[in-house]
């Protein structure tokens, strides 16, 4: 097996969750379970964000719908961070000009 990606019921086991969860934030497009050798697996790269999702489910009982809305507007934060970071350099080229 590709060691690229986990098997969710292994994950599952391993973090004591329903392997339903998974396949709910699949269906909700948060993540891509793919299936490998019959086996629905995901990808080692999304683990992060399954943790994530997981604690907000688990821990903090948001639901899909709320899971779904934190994603989207942490999507956005994350753009404008970056635009904020692009401007600043931009402002910071002009103001090194004024200084000579």
């Amino acid at each position: 097996m590709n060691t690229d990606y986990i098997i969710v019921n292994d994950y599952c086991q391993k973090c004591h969750i329903d392997p339903e969860f998974i396949l709910m934030l699949d269906e909700g497009g948060l993540i891509t379970v793919n299936q490998i050798d019959n086996e629905s697996c995901l990808p080692i790269s999304q683990l992060k964000e399954v943790e994530q999702y997981t604690r907000m489910y688990y821990d903090l009982s948001i639901n899909m719908e709320g899971i779904d809305a934190i994603h989207h507007l942490l999507g956005r934060i994350e753009g404008m961070q970056k635009e904020i970071a692009r401007l600043r350099n931009r402002l910071s080229f002009y103001e090194d000009e004024w200084d000579y």
